[in-house]
């Protein structure tokens, strides 16, 4: 138990920051899943519509500081790589 009132409100932030990180990591997760399924079918129109729909929500967490600018970047580019091979 917190011992201050400004411990206790920290707790009270931290349970609503958690709450919400949460949901925006299922958010960025959900958006790469979509991306990396439609590449797996081998639908290329799919797959340049959901990488184009995940590169945005991607760098949206990094402003939000739920992810690390290198991991969005390493994100983007593996997706980018993978959707471009299904040209071949």
């Amino acid at each position: 138990m917190a011992n201050t009132k400004s411990a206790e409100k920290a707790a009270r932030q931290s349970t609503v920051h958690r709450g919400r990180n949460d949901a925006l990591t299922s958010q960025l997760r959900s958006a790469i899943r979509k991306a990396t399924l439609a590449v797996k079918a081998g639908k290329k129109d799919d797959a340049l519509a959901a990488l184009d729909a995940a590169t945005p929500v991607i760098d949206s967490m990094v402003n939000k500081g739920i992810i690390h600018r290198n991991k969005a970047a390493r994100h983007k580019s593996r997706l980018t790589k993978q959707v471009r091979a299904l040209g071949n």
